[in-house]
């Protein structure tokens, strides 16, 4: 269990973080369309990489963390009021965003190391790093992970295993997610407050239950 719940927990995490349509999973699919599978596999082992270092870090920073749990708490508190505002923002204030998916869209100058791209595009994407943060001291707070070797490399392991299998799907089925990812795009803000809103509410629970 030591090793089964991380990792799983981990996939599950990567897979809701990276399956919306994004910089990383837009050009994995661009490269597919033109340059071939292969290319694309490349580009997105390059991803990976960084995708791993920056999940180890994000989780030995929130070790850090919840050895102090009035950071802890802190941190649910400030956000509790960032996930509020976002949730009220998408749902009632953002504009409806414009479908992104038209192939000239992304521009590939380079053809000759996608696997250093895939580095570079996934390491100015810093969205993982608060993300596994939260995510770790999360599944800590309700028992089910531990800051243990075993534990860490577990939930690592997930993350990327899951990262894998969400640009996979771009990369060879990316012609056939084209119309389910325009809906996505189309109904993206409020998709993302009702997600911004449960997560808010768990946590308001999570900070009333510490006071009382």
């Amino acid at each position: 269990m030591t090793f089964i719940i991380p990792f799983f927990s981990g996939f599950l995490a990567a897979i809701v973080g990276i399956f919306p349509p994004g910089l990383i999973n837009m050009t994995a699919a661009k490269v597919s369309v033109t340059d071939g599978r292969r290319r694309a596999l490349v580009f997105v082992f390059g991803a990976l990489i960084v995708i791993f270092i920056q999940t180890y870090i994000s989780v030995l920073f929130a070790q850090y963390i919840n050895k102090n749990i009035e950071i802890v708490i802190l941190l649910r508190e400030i956000g509790l009021a960032i996930f509020t505002l976002l949730s009220l923002y998408f749902l009632f204030f953002a504009k409806e965003p414009k479908p992104i998916l038209n192939k000239n869209k992304i521009q590939l100058k380079s053809k000759r190391s996608r696997f250093f791209m895939g580095m570079l595009i996934s390491a100015i994407n810093f969205f993982p790093i608060p993300y596994y943060v939260l995510v770790s001291i999360t599944l800590a707070s309700y028992k089910v992970f531990t800051f243990t070797n075993l534990s860490i490399y577990s939930l690592v392991s997930g993350v990327v295993i899951g990262s894998f299998s969400v640009f996979y799907c771009y990369v060879v089925f990316f012609e056939k997610l084209k119309t389910k990812t325009d809906y996505f795009i189309k109904n993206m803000n409020s998709i993302i407050g009702i997600i911004t809103g449960i997560v808010a509410v768990i946590t308001l629970i999570n900070v009333l239950d510490y006071y009382y």
